[in-house]
């Protein structure tokens, strides 16, 4: 069964090595084979791979476009033992990853690496709110009767 892609004007996608930017008028593909593909929304690139979820993401989607993990293994686990020591509860979504990469199935990797970036932003986002609310009622913050 072919993958069916539509696209927007202008819109880009990687399909294989190579980057195809889609023409001034809505279109649909229907991409057969087994080849790595992946829309523009999903692409990170080393300047937006600004935090360490997103720089799991980026290491995952090099070894997916690549179709080769060895290379990268290094590079990945040294970023997912950062993480994990840092937040461990990441630890289960890093798992999943890990499962995905070695049953072969990059993609889905790719998606798992998605919800730890999506776990991660709700991290920061309860840190902030978090830290906010201990501040607001620390001692230092009191007001002399």
């Amino acid at each position: 069964m072919a993958l069916k892609v539509e696209l927007k004007p202008g819109e880009r996608f990687i399909l294989g090595t190579a980057v195809i930017t889609n023409g001034g008028q809505r279109s649909r593909l229907y991409i057969e084979g087994d080849i790595p593909i992946l829309r523009e929304k999903d692409i990170l690139t080393p300047e937006t791979a600004d935090t360490p979820a997103k720089r799991i993401y980026l290491a995952v989607q090099v070894m997916y476009l690549d179709g080769e993990t060895q290379s990268r293994h290094d590079i990945y686990f040294e970023l997912v033992n950062d993480v994990v020591r840092a937040a461990p509860s990441t630890l289960p979504y890093v798992d999943r990853i890990n499962n995905q990469i070695l049953t072969g199935f990059l993609y889905k990797a790719l998606r798992e690496a998605k919800a730890l970036i999506e776990y991660e932003e709700e991290l920061l986002e309860h840190a902030k709110f978090g830290g906010a609310a201990v501040r607001q009622h620390s001692p230092e913050n009191e007001q002399p009767a």
